[in-house]
C-alpha cells in the first residue's frame, strides 16, 4: 500500500503560472468542461466537431459554470481509440481554439503531442493535459518547462492487467512522470496528478483508484479526477455512455471528498451543482 501521509498542495513559486492557483483556491473542485472536436470520442464524438457547434457547447459549458475547458482533437478514449497523425489535430483546432480561448475561462489542450500543445499554447490554451504523464513525446516536458505551462500528468498503460496493484503501479508511474519533469525543469507547482480512470485498467481497478484516491496525497500535488461516462460505471449498473450521469456524479463526489481538485466532466451544469451542493451539506457537519 502507498503511505498515505497527507501533504499540503505546493505553495505557488514567482516562476509558477497563475492559472492554477486561482482554480485551486475555491472550497470545491474546479469543473473542467470536456470539448471533443473530434469524430469518434466514445461519448460525444461527431457533435461538436463542426468549429460553430463548438463554440456553441464551449459556451453552454462557461454558462453552466464551467472553470476550465479541455479541448481535444484525438480520440483517447481508453478502449479502440485510433491514432491521429498532428497535422489533422492541428486542422481540427485551428478553426476554434482561439474562439474558445477568448471567452476567458482557461483552455486546456488534450494532446500527448509536443508540436500540438506547443501550437495550442502560442494560440492562448494555458495548460497540457497530457494523458500519458509526460512519458509519450520526449519533447512535451522541455517544451513545458520552457513556457512555464501547466500539465496534467495522467496515468495510463497499453495494456490492461487484472493482477497487478493499480495503486502501486499509478504511484510507480507517477514517480517517472516526475523525474522526467524534474530532469527538464519543469516546476512541481505546474503539475497535476489524474489517475487515469479508465484508461489501462479493469472496471475493478477503476474503482479501486477512486476508492483509494486518498492515497496519492503522498506525492503532495493537486489531483484531478474525470470518471465522466466511463465504462466501469456499466459494469455496476448497464447502461450507454449517455445514461451515466449518476454514476459520474457518485464518483466525482467519492473523488471530491477524498480530495480531487479538479473534476473533469461532460456533464458541467449537473457537476458543479452536485458539488456545490454536497460541499454545503459537509460544511454543516
Amino acid at each position: 500500500m502507498i503511505a498515505t501521509t497527507s501533504r499540503p498542495v505546493p505553495m505557488a513559486s514567482p516562476a509558477d503560472h497563475p492559472v492554477l492557483p486561482a482554480l485551486l483556491s475555491r472550497p470545491y473542485p474546479a469543473v473542467m468542461g470536456v470539448l471533443n472536436v473530434t469524430p469518434d470520442s466514445f461519448s460525444d464524438g461527431g457533435q461538436f466537431i463542426a468549429p460553430e457547434q463548438a463554440l456553441a457547447q464551449a459556451r453552454r459549458m462557461i454558462a453552466e459554470g464551467a472553470d476550465i475547458i479541455d479541448i481535444g482533437a484525438e480520440s483517447t478514449r481508453p478502449y479502440g481509440s485510433k491514432p491521429v497523425p498532428a497535422d489533422e489535430e492541428l486542422r481540427r483546432l485551428r478553426p476554434i481554439l482561439s474562439e474558445v480561448v477568448s471567452l476567458g475561462v482557461p483552455v486546456s489542450i488534450d494532446s500527448m503531442k509536443s508540436v500540438v500543445v506547443a501550437w495550442a499554447l502560442d494560440a492562448g490554451a494555458a495548460i497540457a493535459n497530457d494523458v500519458w504523464g509526460l512519458q509519450y513525446d520526449p519533447g512535451m516536458a522541455p517544451l513545458l518547462a520552457a513556457r512555464g505551462s501547466p500539465v496534467i500528468v495522467m496515468h495510463n498503460r497499453y495494456n490492461v492487467d487484472a493482477d497487478i496493484d493499480i495503486m502501486k503501479e499509478i504511484a510507480a508511474f507517477f514517480t517517472r512522470s516526475l523525474e522526467i519533469a524534474a530532469k527538464a525543469g519543469v516546476s512541481r507547482g505546474n503539475i497535476v496528478l489524474d489517475p487515469g480512470i479508465g484508461f489501462g485498467k479493469t472496471p475493478e481497478q477503476s474503482m479501486t483508484a477512486l476508492a483509494r484516491l486518498k492515497e496519492l496525497s503522498v506525492f503532495g500535488l493537486p489531483l484531478l479526477v474525470g470518471a465522466s461516462r466511463k465504462r466501469f460505471i456499466a459494469s455496476v449498473t448497464p447502461s450507454e455512455p449517455d445514461q451515466r450521469l449518476g454514476g459520474s456524479i457518485a464518483a466525482h463526489l467519492v473523488a471530491a471528498k477524498a480530495g480531487a481538485n479538479i473534476i473533469r466532466t461532460h456533464d458541467v451544469w449537473e457537476t458543479v451543482q452536485a458539488l456545490r451542493v454536497a460541499r454545503a451539506i459537509w460544511d454543516k457537519r
